[in-house]
């Protein structure tokens, strides 16, 4: 796929009126959006990197060609990957967090004062790019509650010894380094890293694209975890706007074990998390069913 620069420069440098970045999510589909400027291209070790901001989303933080996050629409990933296992889980306190680094889903784990976080992230040029380019996401980079490594995700968890309340993977899509992320011997060694009750939530992409890719998902975390669930949010740029996340656990059922008292009680605002949402987005549409059962059975 070609590089959003590499896009842009197709267009005429002198009319901004006609720069546009297009992500293609398959060969005949995919997202256009008019854009005012790149504000940023470099390739990092790991990847491409790309900041260009955007009349309609504010500025973007892509790479390798693909949207990771947008001014715009942020929150609602963020939210929905770190608050949904946090007011499920009865007394979260620590927390381990693969990937994220444009810093959303840290800014929302700090938000909960009982907790500490380690975020693990494999590519420092993100990091720095979102402190500079993104700085209403990368807020809690230097929270003293949080510890911020650049590492391996997954040689990390592999000689871990540390046990975690929260596990959250918040990684690209499963290609180039996020790939391991999606795999079989990672979700092993997540299980092993997290403490009795503990919950584990990975991205698990789009069910309208990516369906053989959600049940891969499915088929692996069933043979690891207890429990497993789906739940969806609406993210309108990522592919077909429409999302999934994987809960897991040993014990702890993210509906039938909430208690809505918790939201109201940590006096948190949100954009798009709610009590009555963390219940509504277990329930899945009909086309991700089969015979009654979460899709990937």
């Amino acid at each position: 796929m070609p590089s959003p620069s590499e896009r842009i420069s197709e267009s005429s440098m002198t009319d901004l009126w006609n720069l546009w970045f297009t992500e293609l999510h398959r060969r005949r589909v995919g997202l256009t959006i008019k854009i005012k400027q790149l504000l940023y291209t470099a390739k990092s070790p790991y990847q491409r990197i790309d900041v260009l901001d955007s009349y309609e989303f504010g500025r973007m933080l892509v790479l390798y060609g693909s949207i990771m996050v947008t001014e715009k629409d942020e929150f609602v990933y963020h939210e929905m990957l770190a608050h949904v296992p946090l007011f499920a889980h009865p007394n979260p306190k620590r927390v381990l967090i693969i990937g994220g680094g444009d810093g959303g889903t840290l800014r929302e784990v700090m938000r909960h004062k009982s907790v500490r976080a380690t975020m693990v992230e494999i590519d420092e040029m993100v990091v720095q790019t979102s402190q500079k380019y993104l700085p209403s996401i990368g807020t809690a980079f230097k929270n003293p509650r949080a510890q911020v490594l650049f590492e391996d995700g997954e040689r990390y968890l592999a000689t871990c010894k540390e046990k975690f309340d929260v596990i959250l993977v918040d990684a690209s899509d499963p290609v180039g380094p996020a790939e391991v992320l999606f795999q079989k011997p990672f979700h092993k060694n997540v299980a092993r890293c997290l403490n009795p009750g503990g919950i584990f939530v990975t991205q698990s992409e789009s069910p309208f694209f990516h369906q053989k890719t959600v049940q891969g998902i499915q088929r692996n975390l069933r043979e690891i975890f207890p429990m497993v669930r789906l739940y969806t949010a609406n993210i309108p740029t990522y592919p077909s706007g429409f999302w999934s996340f994987s809960l897991c656990s040993d014990k702890v059922d993210p509906v039938a074990h909430f208690k809505e008292s918790r939201v109201k009680k940590s006096g948190l605002t949100f954009k798009y998390y709610n009590a009555a949402l963390h219940r509504g987005c277990f329930a899945l549409p009909s086309f991700m069913l089969e015979d009654g059962e979460d899709i990937g059975l």
